[in-house]
C-alpha cells in the first residue's frame, strides 16, 4: 500500500494503479477528503492577493460541500444514466478517486506570483480537471473514456446548478 503522498503524487501522474488502489482501499475516503481540503487551502493561499484571508475558510468548506456533491452527482450519471455493463461502484469510490485527483490543485499555492500566478492556476485546474475524467473513468471501469467526459461535463454543470442554487437560500 502506497503512503498520502505517493498516493498523491500518483494521482497527479494519472498513474491508473494508483487510482485503482484508491478505489479499493475504504480506509482512504479521509485521505481523500485530506486532498480536496489541502487543494481548496492552496487555491485560498494562491489567491489571497485577490480575494482576501476571509475566502480561505469559506473555500475550503465549498470544496468539500462540492466534491460530496460532484461525486454523488457522478455516482448517479455513471451508474445509473450512462453505466456500462461492467460499470460497478458506489459513492465512496467516486468519492476517493475524484478526492485524489485534486492532487495537482496543491500547485495553485503558486498562484499569487504577479504576472504567472494566473498560469499556474489555470494549468493546476485543467490539470485536475484531467485527473478527474482518468478517476471517473476508473471507479466507473468505463472502457471509453469520451464517457467519462460526458459523466464528468454533466456532473460539473448539474453541481454548479445545485451549489448557486443552496447558496443563494443561505
Amino acid at each position: 500500500m502506497s503512503s498520502f503522498t505517493q498516493r498523491m503524487l500518483g494521482a497527479a501522474r494519472l498513474d491508473v494503479p494508483t487510482i485503482e488502489e484508491v478505489e479499493s482501499d475504504r480506509s482512504a475516503t479521509g485521505q481523500a477528503l485530506g486532498v480536496v481540503v489541502l487543494s481548496s487551502f492552496a487555491a485560498g493561499i494562491g489567491g489571497l492577493f485577490y480575494f482576501g484571508l476571509g475566502t480561505i475558510l469559506s473555500g475550503v468548506l465549498g470544496a468539500v460541500i462540492g466534491w460530496a456533491l460532484w461525486a454523488a452527482l457522478i455516482w448517479l450519471i455513471g451508474t445509473k444514466m450512462l453505466a456500462e455493463p461492467q460499470t460497478r461502484s458506489d459513492w465512496a469510490e467516486i468519492a476517493r478517486t475524484t478526492g485524489f485527483a485534486q492532487s495537482p490543485g496543491l500547485l495553485r499555492v503558486f498562484g499569487f506570483i504577479p504576472v504567472i500566478g494566473w498560469v499556474v492556476m489555470a494549468v493546476a485546474n485543467i490539470w485536475m480537471l484531467i485527473a478527474m475524467i482518468v478517476a471517473v473513468r476508473q471507479a466507473l471501469d468505463y472502457r471509453d473514456t469520451w464517457r467519462a467526459i460526458v459523466v464528468v461535463l454533466i456532473g460539473w454543470v448539474l453541481n454548479l446548478i445545485l451549489f448557486a442554487a443552496i447558496t443563494r437560500m443561505a
